[in-house]
């Protein structure tokens, strides 16, 4: 029985071999580590493509799905502009839960300067809670696309914000009487709640901000598997290795009480909100005074290596393999829970 959340890289990347290219206006296609697809049209500038589903959040996930789907596509270097949503419904929802769904994929949507343009809606047997997915499309400028391969050896890790944001939300959110039972207080539940929006899990700012920076080489957006899986994804698109100082990957100390009560790995647990983003390190001082002076959050977390397949940290036991999450430490709570 295959476990939820992503399929495990081998799996996946068997699957991809089977797709071939002919068509010429693909530039980039499926592979594992990238955010979006990338096609040329006649246009002067590229289209950039994601779809994400929404799958662990019913709370606010007509929001979740608008921000997740954008940050797929601002990661790439692109402006997200065309949405397509499907929604799939258990026969149980009420008219009440529909219409606020559909009011926050179209308000979420407004406030990003996306435009809803079509979808699909219905009720669906054998779901027990509502599933979401997002096609959204964008356009980026041909000498602005930013493509997670081409992170290179040497290359600094730098991170926005704090890891397990999104996951840490998603519990205090789904779960408070579990916490509640398990002595989290309701101040750190309440706070917890609200870091879907402060400090939020949008990262286009900080991508546009990352784009016009011209010696940043790649950005990945960490999202089910946590941070670890992110970057393994990010060394397996560029074929390089992993050096990271776990000493200096920043998280919550709502997210750090949390996923200790739950007994969870917050590297492993999902993380849309901070943004991976490779640059030369002669590059990293600039690039975070950047972020510094947008009032953003960044620190740099370690740096890519010429040895592929070999993903380390230094942790307090010394340098060590990184952890690796066949899957999302939220389905602990969920698999818990059912």
């Amino acid at each position: 029985m295959m476990k939820p959340g992503k399929l495990p890289p081998k799996l996946l990347q068997q699957l991809l071999d089977k797709i071939s290219f002919a068509e010429p206006s693909v530039l980039l296609g499926p592979k594992i580590g990238e955010d979006a697809a990338v096609l040329n049209t006649t246009s002067s500038k590229y289209l950039v493509v994601t779809t994400d589903p929404i799958t662990f959040a019913t709370d606010k996930i007509g929001w979740y799905v608008v921000n997740i789907n954008a940050n797929d596509i601002a990661v790439m270097g692109g402006d997200p502009k065309w949405l397509l949503i499907t929604l799939l419904l258990p026969q149980t929802i009420n008219k009440k839960t529909i219409d606020d769904i559909f009011s926050q994929i179209i308000d979420t949507a407004s406030n990003l300067g996306i435009t809803l343009v079509g979808g699909h809606t219905e009720i669906t047997p054998n779901i027990i809670s509502p599933i979401a997915v997002g096609t959204l499309i964008g356009e980026v400028s041909k000498n602005h696309v930013v493509r997670t391969q081409d992170a290179k050896p040497k290359d600094a890790i730098i991170l926005t914000k704090k890891i397990a944001l999104e996951g840490t939300s998603i519990i205090a959110r789904e779960f408070p009487k579990k916490l509640k039972s398990l002595g989290i207080g309701k101040d750190i539940i309440q706070k917890a709640k609200k870091f879907i929006s402060y400090p939020g899990i949008s990262v286009i700012k900080e991508a546009n901000i990352a784009r016009d920076f011209k010696y940043v080489h790649s950005m990945h957006d960490p999202t089910e598997g946590g941070l670890s899986t992110a970057l393994i994804e990010l060394a397996i698109a560029s074929n390089t290795g992993l050096m990271i100082d776990a000493k200096k990957i920043q998280i919550a100390p709502e997210s750090k009480q949390i996923c200790k009560a739950l007994n969870i790995n917050p590297m492993g647990l999902l993380s849309s909100g901070c943004l991976i983003i490779t640059t030369p390190q002669k590059n990293s001082c600039e690039l975070i005074k950047n972020f510094k002076s947008h009032n953003i959050e960044s620190y740099e977390i370690g740096h890519l290596t010429a040895n592929p397949n070999e993903y380390k940290w230094v942790s307090t036991s010394g340098i060590e393999d990184m952890p690796i999450f066949e899957n999302d430490e939220l389905t602990k709570c969920f698999e818990a829970h059912t």
